[in-house]
């Protein structure tokens, strides 16, 4: 295989990387954001052992929109790993299909198009949890 089919194959290839590069800060994002929330559900939790039966209420209700918030943040990771995973796919048969002179364009555009779907699904789980954030700290302050 000549040189320069390889260096043609690592030139297509390279562009969705970069996608799997800002999709590695996005899965930090969530994960960070998961951490808080998973701290301050135990500290709600030890509060409300330790409280009365009012303030027990108020704590039982914050914690209720912490879970809410930890499942829209889980399934963002879901749906964000999903999408590494096939624009990792796509990077490899981009690569395969030059490397072999195979037409694989018919398998890369819908998978390139479903990864696409996949972060739209993440990012959208990630405005919804900010959201509910949002409403969390205007009924708290």
């Amino acid at each position: 295989m000549p040189s320069a089919d390889l260096a043609r194959a690592i030139q297509l290839s390279l562009a969705p990387v970069f996608l799997l590069v800002s999709m590695s800060g996005l899965l930090m994002v969530l994960t960070n954001r998961l951490a808080r929330l998973v701290d301050r559900a135990r500290e709600l939790k030890r509060l409300e052992r330790d409280s009365d039966q009012e303030l027990g209420r108020d704590l039982r209700q914050e914690l209720q929109g912490q879970k809410r918030r930890m499942g829209l943040l889980i399934k963002a990771i879901e749906f964000g790993s999903v999408t590494m995973l096939l624009v990792a796919l796509v990077v490899a048969i981009v690569f395969i299909s030059v490397v072999a002179q195979l037409d694989l364009a018919l398998m890369v555009a819908p998978l390139f198009v479903l990864a696409m779907v996949c972060l739209m699904v993440a990012v959208s789980l990630l405005l919804r949890e900010l959201q509910l954030a949002t409403a969390q700290l205007r009924r708290t302050f």
